[in-house]
């Protein structure tokens, strides 16, 4: 008899679907390629042409990703993909003394004209399609790209892609955005209508559900806050002039797709019936604009760093998910991903897991095959009608940006991943190999990347150097100023005033420097639920056995442990770090949190303020070895023995490299919640305060 208990979900399935299941509802009957396009964008969909098969990349130099993507598109690869490194996305030059430790750790580094060109050299931009996930930086980094490309031979009307452009998920989830909300919706419209005028064949807008399903959402806040952003940039570009049928069709969709096949694809289909009503509910009439069209990408999330080789399988899944739920294009994720870059093998095994499914399986042979089956049409229509109540939910709370700046957003988002946490610490959603079925044996271990930082920051800041010794200094200078003025008087389009400061070689940060004189840069925190999660394990012998833990070192300490949790550096991913606080909290834990983005100096101030037992870094983004080094560095300048302790992404070779210089603990990923209370809790009550103090 099996013991695994039935999983919790947003979207509960029943054991058996009838007829009446289906009864009443109006798009069982549609047909593929017309409203409500449930059942895909276009009549043939893969019969006669497949999704496109398209490769995410990013390797430090341009060089280094120039090459991955000629090799990607030799074997097989139809549509590249930009991943830039963090400070890039956050409007940093690579020779910023600011992001040092980040530069080409996650991602590529752009810097100026000369890079965008690097990237993309002997690749016929004529004929091959770039999506650029950016949407801080997209001023400088789309700028970049259109200069580049022109001065090769190919006009910005030739260019076929997409760029993200999608800001408001930013203040939500992912954290790199720069500007406040207000601002940041100015610069994504000036995006739309410049590129709806000169580069007609760019997509202006992806919004993104991916980003919402890694931090934690459920699929039904997933689907609606991506609705909600959606109709935001539509209403916002229509209130500028543009026709609801141009916002409409100049928008695609980006989104993750995670294990719980059913729910994933029913969760594609009920985006293109929602998106329809949106769309048509907005001002637009044409089957273009009304028929959404997607990009998927397969859970980074789900990826476990314990047995990768299991990944080969999630992925596999998750990609057939995609292909049922009707994507367009598709991006399948490595296996050695949950602590690395990609290497060349799990590349290509990934690239061939999709060719596998386009021309092995049939399944490109049938348009939609789900249509008409009791379970999906049901649960298609069940998730719909969840998302139009959270709508309503939002609109009442006055819309996506008043929901933004009220935290309501980011809070529903904490909740859903507490909750998603407890269930796998408690064993309702079972990760075989990390809370179910683990062996004795080791690990396979994961192939990882090390990045030679210091070089690759040398290299950069010296090509930086060169572009600016051979540009006209005067001419940059006239077109940041022009760009400046355009952003304090509302008056110019500012996509068309960036280009002209890059065609002038202005580097990415000083364009974003210029509008930073009138915009500050958003600042970022890490708040917690309280009482989520420890409700949901109260029962559990393992958390019962933490806070025991933790009650024992409270009655040693007269007090309550003091922990202060940092993110360092340009890593915006913060759903680790939250889970953490808020379990640590309520086990017992006094927890403080400090802001996104901090400088080592900054968390030793912080820490030294607040009479922390212990600092824990969470780091996701490849830096650690470096940022933790100089937060140790900052705390012995003032004196200070706080130790350290550090958890995420964190390879075997960096955590020697961090113990050697004096860091107390380490948490990869995958260690369980109790763990890390019970381990934390320990330690501090074996510390020698009086030895430290």
């Amino acid at each position: 008899m099996s013991t695994t208990r039935a999983r919790r979900r947003a979207v509960p399935l029943k054991r058996v679907y009838t007829r009446a299941d289906i009864e009443g509802i109006a798009h069982v009957d549609s047909m593929p390629g017309e409203a409500p396009f449930v059942r895909g964008p276009f009549a043939s969909m893969y019969t006669e042409k497949p999704w496109t098969i398209r490769q995410y990349a990013g390797y430090a130099q341009a060089a280094d990703t120039n090459l991955a993507f000629r090799t990607a598109l030799a074997e097989g690869t139809q549509g590249l993909s930009v991943a830039f490194d963090l400070p890039t996305q956050r409007g940093y030059d690579s020779d910023d003394p600011a992001v040092s430790a980040d530069v080409g750790m996650t991602g590529v580094a752009i810097d100026t004209v000369e890079d965008m060109a690097r990237l993309f050299e002997d690749i016929p931009l004529d004929r091959v399609s770039v999506s650029m996930t950016m949407n801080g930086a997209v001023l400088p980094v789309l700028g970049a790209f259109i200069v580049a490309a022109d001065e090769s031979g190919v006009h910005a009307s030739q260019l076929r892609g997409t760029i993200q452009n999608d800001i408001l998920k930013e203040f939500m989830v992912r954290n790199t955005g720069i500007f406040a909300p207000e601002p940041s919706l100015r610069i994504a419209a000036d995006v739309a209508a410049h590129l709806a005028q000169q580069v007609p064949r760019f997509n202006a807008l992806s919004v993104s559900g991916y980003h919402f399903q890694e931090a934690g959402a459920d699929a039904v806040l997933e689907l609606a806050l991506t609705m909600a952003n959606a109709r935001t940039y539509v209403d916002t570009l229509v209130a500028r002039g543009m026709h609801a049928n141009d916002a409409c069709e100049r928008m695609s969709f980006f989104f993750g797709v995670g294990t719980d096949f059913y729910v994933e694809v029913a969760k594609l289909r009920a985006a293109r019936l929602l998106w329809s009503e949106i769309a048509s509910h907005s001002g637009a009439t044409s089957d273009k604009g009304r028929a959404l069209r997607m990009h998927c990408q397969t859970s980074g999330w789900s990826l476990t760093a314990q047995k990768p080789m299991n990944n080969v399988v999630r992925t596999t899944v998750e990609a057939l998910a995609a292909v049922f739920g009707g994507t367009q294009s598709l991006h399948t994720n490595a296996y050695d991903e949950a602590l690395a870059l990609p290497c060349a093998e799990s590349s290509r095994l990934a690239r061939d897991t999709q060719l596998v499914l386009q021309h092995e399986t049939g399944v490109c042979d049938v348009v939609d095959p789900w249509a008409g089956s009791y379970m999906m049409e049901a649960l298609t229509a069940d998730i719909a009608s969840r998302v139009r109540a959270v709508l309503d939910e939002i609109d009442a709370s006055g819309g996506v940006v008043e929901a933004i700046r009220s935290g309501w957003v980011r809070a529903r988002i904490h909740e859903s991943a507490l909750r998603m946490q407890a269930d796998i610490e408690s064993g309702q959603r079972v990760i075989v190999g990390v809370n179910r079925f683990m062996t004795d044996d080791e690990d396979e271990p994961l192939v990882t990347q090390a990045q030679d930082a210091a070089q690759i920051r040398t290299l950069q800041a010296r090509r930086v150097a060169q572009v600016k010794r051979s540009r006209d200094a005067t001419r940059v200078r006239d077109t940041l100023a022009a760009l400046q003025r355009a952003a304090r008087d509302g008056e110019g389009n500012l996509l068309e005033l960036t280009i002209a400061c890059m065609r002038a070689r202005a580097t990415v940060g000083e364009c974003t420097q210029a509008l930073e004189a009138v915009w500050p840069r958003h600042t970022v925190d890490l708040p917690v639920s309280a009482q989520v999660y420890g409700e949901m394990l109260s029962s559990d012998a393992e958390w019962m056995n933490a806070r025991a833990a933790v009650q024992r070192v409270t009655k040693q300490l007269g007090r309550a442990p003091h922990i202060l949790l940092a993110k360092l550096g340009q890593d915006g991913h913060d759903r680790g770090a939250r889970i953490v606080a808020a379990a640590l909290g309520d086990a017992g834990f006094n927890v403080t949190t400090g802001a996104m983005f901090a400088s080592a100096e900054a968390v030793s101030e912080l820490a030294s303020k607040h009479d922390v037992d212990v600092i824990g870094v969470s780091s996701l983004a490849g830096a650690h070895v470096e940022l933790v080094s100089g937060l140790l560095e900052a705390l012995r300048d003032k004196g200070s023995h706080i130790p350290i302790v550090i958890g995420g992404n964190i390879d075997s070779a960096s955590w020697h490299a961090l113990k050697k210089r004096g860091v107390a603990r380490c948490f990869p990923t995958g260690a369980s919640i109790g763990t890390i209370v019970t381990e934390l809790a320990t330690y501090i009550s074996e510390i020698d305060f009086a030895a430290v103090s």
